[in-house]
This record gives structure tokens, C-alpha cells and sequence, in this order.
């Protein structure tokens, strides 16, 4: 997949429908699956990325530039907490590298 544009990044909790697109994506990142609920991130209708909000775990495409969509899923996970603020410090520096620039 090319350099997703963040403009199209949805950010959702997983659905029981996301199950076998979980386990792909569990499997192309070499990882388990995040144990608990989980938030997703989404881009063009398939899974890049899925966070574990309780635990922190991270599954991402690994062929797929993820570190900004990542911090986008972080920042939906932290709600109003100490954490939101510096996730927003850190997004500007990785929205860049997300766009190839």
C-alpha cells in the first residue's frame, strides 16, 4: 500500500467483522494479536494498524509507513490524559514522514 494521505485514516474500535482482517494483519507484522479490545486504524477500506488501548500493544502493516497512524491511534486511546498532549507534540514530526516528504 502507498503512503497513506491521514485524511483517509479512520479510526474505530475493532468489530467482531474484523476478526480474519485482525489475524492478517497480526500475521503480516510477525506479532500476536493485541489481547482485549482494540481501536483500528483503517485506510481504504483495510486494516493498517490495531492498538490495544489496556495494554498499549501495537499490530501495523509492515509495508504500510505506520508511525503517524500509530500516534493517531494513541491519541484516540489516551482521551483527555496527560498522554493526549504528547502525542500531539510528537504527531507534526511524524506527519511528514508519513507523506514522503
Amino acid at each position: 500500500m502507498a503512503n497513506p494521505d491521514l485524511s483517509t485514516i479512520t479510526i474505530r474500535p475493532a468489530r467482531p467483522t474484523d476478526a480474519l482482517a485482525l489475524k492478517r494483519l497480526a500475521a503480516l507484522d510477525s506479532a500476536r494479536l493485541p489481547k482485549g479490545d482494540l481501536i483500528v486504524a483503517e485506510s481504504e477500506s483495510t486494516l493498517v494498524a490495531a492498538l490495544s488501548p489496556e495494554y498499549g500493544a501495537v499490530v501495523a502493516d509492515p509495508f504500510t509507513p505506520t508511525a503517524a497512524i500509530v500516534e493517531l491511534l494513541r491519541l484516540a486511546a489516551a482521551g483527555g490524559s496527560g498522554e493526549t498532549r504528547r502525542a500531539r507534540r510528537r504527531l507534526p514530526r511524524l506527519i511528514p514522514a508519513l507523506r514522503g516528504v
